[in-house]
């Protein structure tokens, strides 16, 4: 007979069962109730750490699926932030490439505009010189027509 109070070991998992099951037979066939009993609380612990240990590979399954999932995520985030950081780096260099053509377009408008006013000013110049030119041709004129109306009429001068 076993005495309960020992700190004996017994063995787990499948041999543990396995020999649950023997004590359970033996002391059933022997009339031993305590060799009986013994067996079927080996037989139970067995399968309740068979059980553990079950559960347990199942919840180390679960962490390492939850891990998984969790670096996935982790990856998604950081390929979203790297996507918008790339999209604002995008927009940056259009806004600059915009700017520098505005500058651009500015600058030509400038220049076409100066040009413009230059062809203006010569234009200008070139009528005040046709002005100057017809002013001198009608004095010309007027002192000729003078010069005429004096010989016909001398008595006026």
């Amino acid at each position: 007979m076993t005495n309960p109070e020992t700190t004996e070991r017994t063995a787990g998992g499948l041999a543990g069962k396995l020999a649950g099951k023997a004590k359970a037979a033996a002391g059933s066939l022997t009339g031993n109730d305590d060799l009986a009993r013994e067996g079927r609380l080996q037989e139970a612990q067995a399968e309740a750490e068979l059980d553990a240990r079950r559960e347990e590979a199942e919840a180390r399954q679960r962490q390492a699926e939850a891990d998984v999932q969790a670096e996935k995520t982790d990856n998604e985030i950081e390929r979203e932030r790297l996507r918008a950081e790339l999209e604002a780096k995008d927009r940056e260099a259009q806004i600059e490439r915009d700017r520098e053509q505005a500058e651009q377009q500015a600058a030509a408008d400038a220049a076409r505009e100066k040009a413009a006013a230059a062809r203006l000013e010569q234009q200008a110049a070139a009528e005040r010189a046709q002005a100057s030119d017809e002013a001198a041709q009608l004095d010309a004129e007027a002192r000729r027509a003078e010069a005429r109306g004096a010989a016909i009429d001398p008595e006026e001068n």
